[in-house]
């Protein structure tokens, strides 16, 4: 087996720094085993309407009983579908009054990633855990800041990075780990959509909100290059681009770039508002394999070089996704992905731009 340092070691370390911080801090109390996880979506667009509302009603251990929402006109339709009562109706801005509502375990951040640190941290210092969607935050001091509150207040903060919890990326992470097919050698993984976002007011065609192919389509090719090769990168290079100026003037709608592993491992990565991509390839000393599609909501399958069929497993993603975060929750055990995992992608997304910057140098993380 390899000496390389593995994913497993750096977040087992990072676990370990942050549960040294929460020393003296009284823990939230855990919901009860038999009891299922009150949550609370932060954000009413298209990804909390679209599948974790329905997840949640797909889980066993958890239950959607509150809503924090800028639109008030939402409120009813939410409300009515979900009977969710109006104590548990919070705006953005009363969203730390959830506080004193015992039913809301868990607030999931679901806004623009320009502001996920804002409601993360006013979650976490309301006394409640904090599930958070990826791209974590803007850059490493919001996330940092992210996992600071939420060790300051004993509660449990993690990102929702659903494909860790999918099967068959799970199996790609179990083949690095064990080197199944020999060490890693190289990682290919593209993730991307030919659309466009013609509103001018859509958060992905702003800057300060997160906007751009790299922040919301990008962290899928560069957390699957992280685990697929089973290390951490040393250093990143990159470009990113627009070919439709006029809709993508402040924000990148294309974004290439290389990681750099110990031992010569590479990875390539690709990501695209202009392009659809949907693949992870691994080449292995003794073979290798790759998941087409890798990361849509449904679907995910793939193929070993020794003929194994890597079919899909049928189950909702999210539902899937939150069981296990709720159940971690309730065993008061780690969960799959915490904050640091999120922190350690932004770090990449800002070295990749930073390399743009300076016409695809090589910046060692």
């Amino acid at each position: 087996m390899s000496q390389r340092p593995s994913r497993r070691e750096f977040l087992k370390q990072a676990g370990s720094i942050a549960a040294a911080s929460t020393v003296g801090v009284p823990a939230v109390l855990l919901p009860r085993k038999e009891e299922k996880v009150g949550v609370a979506l932060c954000g009413l667009g298209r990804y909390a309407g679209g599948q974790l509302a329905p997840g949640l009603q797909q889980t066993e251990h958890c239950e959607l009983r509150g809503i924090v929402t800028g639109t008030p006109a939402k409120i009813p339709r939410w409300q009515q579908e979900y009977d969710i009562p109006d104590a548990n109706v919070y705006s953005y801005d009363t969203l730390p009054d959830i506080a004193n509502n015992d039913d809301i375990d868990v607030v999931y951040i679901v806004t623009p990633t320009g502001v996920h640190a804002r409601d993360a941290i006013k979650a976490a210092n309301a006394g409640k855990h904090v599930w958070c969607e990826k791209p974590m935050a803007m850059d490493a001091e919001e996330c940092r800041a992210m996992i600071d509150a939420a060790a300051a207040n004993g509660v449990q903060l993690t990102i929702g990075y659903r494909l860790q919890h999918e099967p068959n990326n799970r199996a790609v992470m179990r083949y690095a780990e064990e080197e199944t097919y020999g060490a890693v050698q190289e990682v290919q993984a593209g993730a991307g959509y030919n659309g466009a976002h013609p509103n001018p007011d859509d958060w992905r065609r702003d800057a300060e909100l997160g906007g751009g192919a790299l922040y919301d389509m990008g962290v899928y090719p560069i957390n699957a290059a992280r685990y697929a090769a089973g290390m951490e990168p040393v250093a990143v290079s990159g470009r990113t681009w627009s070919e439709r100026d006029e809709m993508y003037s402040e924000v990148p709608e294309f974004a290439e770039f290389t990681l750099e592993f110990p031992d010569g491992v590479i990875a390539k990565g690709e990501t695209s508002f202009g392009k659809s991509t949907n693949y992870l390839d691994v080449t292995c000393a003794d073979g290798g394999y790759r998941l087409r599609p890798f990361q849509s909501y449904s679907g995910v399958q793939g193929e070993t070089s020794d003929g194994t069929r890597l079919r899909p497993s049928g189950q909702d993603q999210q539902a899937r996704q939150m069981d296990h975060d709720a159940r971690a929750l309730k065993e008061g055990s780690d969960p799959i992905v915490p904050g640091e995992e999120g922190l350690a992608d932004i770090r990449i997304v800002n070295a990749i731009m930073e390399s743009s910057e300076q016409d695809g140098a090589r910046i060692e993380l």
